[in-house]
């Protein structure tokens, strides 16, 4: 049962975690977790697949998203829990192992994520200092740990302001390349081949791609303990997140699609700092807010499997001392550390690979979960206690899920064919 200062009436569960992040918090943290780093790269790899329509790959994978979003938005409301997901599943089947495997596999994608940010870190302050790589991962993780048990207040602030610079910067590259936008009514129907069947294959592949960049709202419900009125702020928090990164996707997907010829965006690593670079811009600063994007991608990660594990204690589907709280900071320190140290291991071992279709394996088998969980939850009591959406919602959620999974599954097994 909910008490007013913390997450539980369990005495094992006590100290409680603090409930202080309120809308505004809440949604930038949301908003840092689907920037990330990703946008930064992706456009390249989008265009690739979707030639000179990115605009309309980004709003087609947004598309897809908000199915899933908006189940998240009302399930968090039923729900607001820490291991959100593994406490939908529980609830949706009594199946306490199906449980148990949902949550270790979010905390799983948030590890090898952070732990590969952590890595990607390395590569952004080279460009600044050259540093030993195994002594700046052991101080950043390090760091990083600390703040996260010292309080999500402070953890939460430190990124939102990150997150303000991650979105000023992308502003700033749209704003270099404004001159571009005086092509957008000549080259619209490009970007949004709205009836050529032969072009949207290929704005399919992109969606595909582009999804990455949308996961992260779904962290959002495993800080939901320490939300302040979590029915009703998570609900609103995650809408608001996904129409400001859809806004925002969508101003870079058009800028970056006029301001660079598609076969130049293709070849392209680092499309940002080229837009900057081909107005004669030195692109560092723009490698300077990458530096901030890893760091806050990096602190979210760790912040959300640490809360997962956590949850997954106070469940009673994992060891009950992950669910210890100090008592004065109020956060899970025995799960912070856990989790900084699975971290900082992956870190020094880690070869990046796979790790967008590893990461996105899980996201997507999650979601389908979790829209599966909602429909249940739904013919038991049609109505949530503050925000709701109509049954079709969880239902085109979950086959849109399942559906990418397939081509995903499809896709691998035809590359190992070949």
């Amino acid at each position: 049962m909910a008490t007013h200062n913390g997450a539980s009436s369990d005495p094992l569960s006590q100290p409680a975690l603090k409930r202080s992040i309120g809308f505004i918090l809440l949604t930038l943290y949301g908003l840092g977790t689907i920037l990330g780093a990703g946008i930064y790269v992706l456009i390249g790899e989008v265009a690739l697949q979707a030639g000179p329509a990115v605009p309309a790959a980004f709003l087609l994978s947004a598309v897809i998203a908000a199915f899933s979003a908006l189940s998240y938005a009302e399930i968090s409301g039923r729900l607001p829990k820490s291991a959100g997901e593994a406490a939908y599943v529980e609830a949706a089947f009594r199946l306490p192992f199906v449980a148990a495997l949902t949550g270790w596999a979010v905390i799983a994608a948030g590890v090898v994520s952070s732990a590969t940010l952590v890595r990607g870190f390395i590569g952004y302050l080279s460009v600044f200092v050259d540093l030993p790589a195994q002594l700046v991962i052991v101080a950043l993780v390090v760091s990083l740990g600390v703040l996260a048990a010292w309080g999500i207040a402070e953890s939460m602030w430190v990124a939102a302001v990150v997150t303000v610079i991650e979105a000023i910067g992308l502003l700033a590259v749209c704003f270099v390349a404004r001159d571009s936008l005086s092509l957008f009514p000549g080259r619209f129907s490009g970007m949004m081949p709205l009836l050529d069947t032969t072009a949207w294959a290929g704005v399919l592949s992109g969606a595909f791609v582009a999804f990455y960049a949308f996961i992260g709202f779904e962290d959002m419900v495993n800080v939901a303990e320490e939300v302040v009125e979590p029915e009703r702020t998570l609900p609103r928090a995650i809408v608001a997140a996904l129409i400001l990164s859809t806004s925002l996707y969508l101003l870079v997907a058009v800028t970056a699609s006029l301001a660079l010829p598609t076969d130049v965006l293709t070849r392209t690593d680092a499309p940002m700092a080229a837009i900057v670079e081909s107005r004669g811009i030195s692109p560092a600063y723009i490698s300077f807010v990458g530096l901030f994007a890893v760091i806050n991608g990096a602190l979210i990660q760790l912040i959300m499997a640490s809360r997962v594990l956590y949850g997954l204690g106070a469940q009673g589907l994992a060891w009950r001392g992950f669910a210890s709280v100090h008592a004065r900071r109020h956060t899970p320190v025995v799960a912070t550390v856990v989790i900084a140290a699975a971290i900082l291991c992956l870190s020094l071992t880690l070869s990046l690979g796979r790790l967008a279709q590893f990461t996105s394996f899980i996201a997507l088998s999650v979601f389908a979960a979790v829209n599966l969980s909602l429909i249940v939850l739904k013919r038991r009591s049609s109505r949530g206690p503050v925000y709701t959406v109509p049954c079709f919602v969880p239902m085109i959620g979950a086959a849109l899920c399942l559906g990418m999974l397939l081509f995903q599954i499809t896709a691998v097994i035809g590359a190992w064919v070949r």
